[in-house]
């Protein structure tokens, strides 16, 4: 091999690994990329006793797989007086929508209501309106927030009021269809998205990198996790497994 044949061999070698370093750095960047997008975090609290919220429940399961869209249905327990006690209901749920109520201007809960990342809020009911909150709200800005190995992983970052709540949820994915015998919905199948079936605080994050264990869910169920600023203020992190 002549030494002009031996640099043009050494150029393809250099250019034929460039290509793949580049390549895989571009792949990477890539699922970094989705991997790393922040989740905007959709609830609903609605109530199999309301007769106006099975449009905003067909309307969170329109967007419940859309990407990087984390939508969660919270049950409210304060229509039960009407005839029907419904059956995904917590007291705690009911308490989270209320805490909302003062910073988003409501002078009290009421169903249908949406609320994205914490800090926007509709009604839900009509066509489009849960996704044109999702477009005007954007997008979560806080910590890095990972879910892995059986622990939860938070990063450094500031933090408005010197701490935020973690709160774990714990919910069933996908559609659930739920028929009721009485109340304002007697006789209708009502389905459902994402209902959650736990809401747990569990300890404050202060701005500095920490590492907190992930206990296992119950059987059939998923796990989301949520930084928020105390007292119904806004979603500062969400991750989900």
């Amino acid at each position: 091999m002549t030494g002009s044949q031996a640099k043009r061999r050494r150029r393809a070698m250099q250019s034929s690994a460039g290509a793949v370093l580049v390549g895989f750095a571009a792949a990477l960047a890539s699922a970094t990329g989705a991997a790393g997008q922040p989740l905007t975090v959709v609830e609903l609290f609605t109530s199999q006793g309301c007769s106006s919220c099975p449009p905003a429940n067909a309307n969170l399961i329109k967007v419940k797989d859309q990407p990087d869209v984390l939508a969660l249905s919270f049950n409210v327990t304060y229509w039960d007086y009407l005839g029907w006690k419904d059956t995904f209901g917590r007291e705690e749920f009911t308490q989270r929508q209320v805490r909302y109520e003062p910073s988003l201007g409501r002078s009290g809960p009421f169903t249908p209501q949406v609320v994205v990342n914490g800090n926007a809020d509709a009604v839900g009911a009509r066509p489009g309106e849960i996704e044109q909150l999702i477009s005007s709200s954007g997008r979560v800005k806080g910590p890095s927030l990972s879910l892995d190995g059986g622990k939860i992983a938070i990063g450094a970052g500031p933090v408005s009021g010197g701490k935020a709540d973690i709160w774990l949820v714990r919910y069933r994915q996908g559609v659930i269809e739920v028929p009721v015998a009485r109340g304002e919905n007697t006789g209708r199948t009502l389905p459902h998205a994402n209902v959650v079936h736990s809401l747990s605080r569990l300890g404050a994050w202060t701005g500095e990198a920490i590492a907190l264990p992930l206990p296992a869910p119950p059987s059939g169920l998923s796990t989301a996790v949520l930084v928020q600023v105390p007292g119904g203020g806004p979603i500062l992190a969400a991750a989900t497994n």
